[in-house]
């Protein structure tokens, strides 16, 4: 058998990065850039006002106090959006909102709390020092200023940074589409009437979830029946809109209905593995298609299947868009119970873990089929193949689900 590290870094040295290409900002959350991004304008761009209240002279204010406040004549109000010059005469205010543009000859802002909110006159009840509540042109970023560095994946805040910064479009490797394909006689669609001998299809839309909460656009293929020529053609309609295929279900080792394992066979380019870990002894990977797309067969049992994506599908999504990282382990962490596990396999057994404590408690059920189980666990425990047995108490790593 295969050890995880050694198939993981078959996988890893087989997968192209994504192409590069132009996004706009409306469609680049979850890409990752490409090149470094810098500022093209100082950030903000004009002094300007960071809450409402009185553009004025610091100097005219200094004496000013609850008992003995000082009245200066409001001679306008400069609201946010408005592009005219407005100059402020010494012994003045200027009514201003929070985002206007810093009047000439100030350089203070008091806020509306510390005054009488006046509109003519206004009554100043506290002194301010020179740049008090204002936003200096440039005190975010100066043009030329790193913004973003090659490699970043953006997120909500970062498409704002370079939208307030005034890009439109970034050069980055976008979110690579995943196709999942079911395969299974005995699956019927849910909501559907079940006969004896079916159960209800999972794994699709499990894994397409996953997928998703990767960072990654996913659709389920239908259902597919355990027939060679139907998974062929199920695949080559999904090569078109497709960075990434996972099927799951028909590769076990030597199933005569293996229909995935058989219709891939033909092909020439995926190979098919036994990996010492537990769930998810069979696998298979390889490339398909006139572009080479990857494509990973998961085992059919559901935790196999979803362990199987976290440990080798989801560090290969990331390896399309250029970042090549391991899965973080967190540990050690204590064992609340004894587990076991067997020879020369590494057990990825079900958990639940107190980050606070540094303790995890496996779950009541650890066979590959319960997926009641898996959905109570928030972590992996990690045993190695050497080790067969592990006392409450021990020392252990984990890895925790997304």
């Amino acid at each position: 058998m295969d050890s995880v590290e050694a198939y993981l870094a078959d996988i890893i040295a087989a997968i192209r990065p994504l192409p590069t290409r132009e996004l706009p900002l409306a469609g680049a959350v979850g890409a990752v850039l490409a090149d470094d991004v810098t500022a093209l304008h100082p950030l903000p761009s004009f002094d300007n006002s960071s809450m409402d209240g009185y553009a004025v002279r610091a100097s005219d204010v200094t004496t000013a106090s609850r008992e003995n406040p000082v009245v200066l004549v409001v001679s306008g109000e400069v609201a946010a959006g408005d592009t005219r010059r407005h100059d402020l005469v010494p012994g003045s205010a200027l009514k201003i909102m929070t985002g206007a543009l810093l009047p000439a000859g100030a350089d203070a802002v008091v806020p509306v709390e510390q005054t009488d909110g006046g509109t003519e006159r206004v009554a100043i009840t506290q002194p301010v020092p020179a740049g008090a509540a204002v936003r200096t042109a440039g005190g975010d970023a100066q043009p030329g200023d790193l913004l973003l560095s090659a490699g970043t994946r953006l997120g909500p805040v970062h498409v704002g940074l370079l939208s307030a910064a005034g890009h439109g479009a970034v050069t980055a490797r976008p979110r690579p589409r995943v196709t999942v394909i079911a395969t299974g006689n005995e699956l019927v669609e849910p909501g559907g009437q079940l006969e004896p001998g079916q159960i209800y299809e999972s794994n699709a839309l499990m894994l397409a979830a996953a997928a998703r909460q990767a960072g990654c656009p996913a659709v389920q293929h239908p259902i597919v029946r355990d027939d060679t020529g139907a998974v062929l053609t199920a695949i080559t309609d999904a090569l078109t809109s497709a960075d990434l295929l996972v099927t799951s279900g028909g590769v076990s080792m030597g199933g005569e209905h293996d229909a995935v394992k058989a219709a891939l066979s033909t092909l020439g380019t995926v190979t098919f593995r036994r990996v010492a870990m537990q769930p998810g002894m069979p696998q298979g990977f390889g490339t398909v298609g006139p572009a080479a797309t990857p494509i990973f067969t998961l085992p059919g049992n559901p935790v196999s299947a979803y362990v199987s994506f976290c440990l080798f599908v989801r560090p290969a999504l990331d390896a399309m868009q250029g970042i090549f990282r391991e899965r973080s382990k967190r540990g050690p962490a204590t064992l609340a119970e004894p587990v076991r596990s067997p020879a020369g396999r590494r057990s990825y057994l079900r958990g639940i873990l107190d980050a606070d404590a540094g303790l995890v408690t496996p779950v009541a059920g650890q066979a590959s089929h319960q997926l009641a189980n898996l959905a109570r666990a928030n972590a992996l425990i990690i045993v190695p193949e050497e080790v067969t047995s592990l006392e409450a108490g021990a020392s252990v790593d984990v890895m925790e689900l997304p």
